[in-house]
């Protein structure tokens, strides 16, 4: 995707050949800031404070910090360690995991000497995959808004989206954005109504960017305004992303999707969810019982950063200083409210048959 014209992905390694480049998630909007990666606790750092962040972008960056730790150590013992440490970064994305299954499972039984290269080549076969599936997705959920473009008649198609599942949250594409993308670039007339995206606050910051740095027609609108616009026949489809996703179509996202989804139900609005499959936690049934919820710190919630008039970067309390917060960081929508699920494979129904129809390789 593009800043400024200019094509841009969200991780990389340096021109020195071992470490790795990042955006600064935090930044954003106000500044594009990009930082250096140098071992195995710059990454944990980077995922665990939200640098980075959306499960995809999280499972690359979790596999070149294990190509950091075997940069600097590649024996068993450090190795072991380094996969710990990124583990407990953040527990609800199960791309995390899987990619660190995957690092592990490349580098068993070969020599420590070894070992730097051949982590270095599949953190990198990893980033690679994650653009070539997110661009799928965008494929197979691209007839959605083109069959809404005709039923609009020329007008716009009127998308709302959750939170920043666009290509800030993978290597490049985005999973949620990967249609309104191909979209725009194909010619169809859209316009995305934003969430804000309480409590940090990453629709207004991150998918407002970079829709803007793209050029594809937005608004952003406070979180609870989408039931109002679906009530009044301004919104075609939802699109949102997922952090993880159960073998029966139960959704995990940023929270507030839940009540989007409620919201589109009671009015007939489609509800989609895109993913790509490494985010498919393909041993759990029950995203109510079995998905963990992240529970951030409050100051995300008690606190707001943001740009001053003065153009100084400032944070200012909301919240009463007395005041107990609870900042629950995902809910999970049922997948009874779920229109289908856009994955790399085409557009499945959200149940275990509907998934199992398209990765039978993987539902056994």
């Amino acid at each position: 995707m593009k800043i400024g014209g200019i094509p841009h992905r969200t991780i990389w390694v340096e021109p020195d050949g071992w470490s790795v480049g990042i955006i600064d998630q935090t930044r954003l909007p106000h500044a594009f800031v990009t930082l250096t990666l140098r071992d195995v606790a710059d990454a944990a750092h980077a995922i665990r404070d939200m640098q980075v962040r959306g499960a995809p972008l999280i499972g690359a960056t979790a596999a070149y910090g294990m190509a950091l730790a075997a940069h600097a150590d590649a024996s068993d013992e450090a190795m072991e360690a380094a996969h710990g440490l990124l583990a407990a970064a953040r527990p609800t994305a199960v791309n995390l995991r899987w990619a660190l299954e995957r690092m592990q499972e490349s580098l068993r039984n070969r020599r420590p000497a070894e070992r730097a290269a051949l982590a270095y080549h599949e953190a990198a076969a990893i980033a690679e995959e994650d653009v070539a599936i997110n661009r799928a997705i965008g494929e197979a959920g691209l007839p959605l808004i083109e069959a809404a473009a005709v039923r609009r008649k020329g007008e716009p198609v009127q998308i709302l989206t959750h939170c920043n599942a666009g290509w800030l949250a993978t290597v490049d594409w985005g999973t949620a954005t990967a249609p309104i993308y191909l979209a725009f670039e194909r010619g169809v007339a859209i316009h995305v109504w934003v969430d804000e995206t309480r409590p940090r606050n990453q629709g207004a910051s991150l998918t407002a960017w970079e829709l803007q740095n793209h050029g594809v027609p937005h608004t952003v609108i406070a979180d609870n305004v989408g039931g109002h616009l679906m009530q009044h026949g301004m919104v075609d489809l939802c699109i949102v992303g997922t952090d993880r996703t159960t073998a029966t179509g139960d959704v995990a996202n940023k929270i507030g999707t839940y009540l989007k989804a409620l919201a589109a139900h009671d009015n007939g609005v489609p509800f989609y969810v895109a993913l790509p499959s490494p985010t498919i936690d393909w041993q759990l049934s029950d995203g109510l019982a079995q998905i963990p919820i992240e529970q951030r710190a409050g100051s995300e919630l008690s606190h707001v950063t943001g740009l001053t008039d003065a153009g100084e970067m400032a944070t200012v309390r909301v919240v009463p200083a007395e005041s107990p917060v609870a900042n629950y960081a995902f809910d999970v929508t049922p997948a009874r409210l779920v229109t289908g699920l856009i994955t790399e494979r085409g557009v499945a129904a959200a149940s275990r048959e509907g998934l199992a129809k398209l990765f039978p390789d993987k539902a056994g």
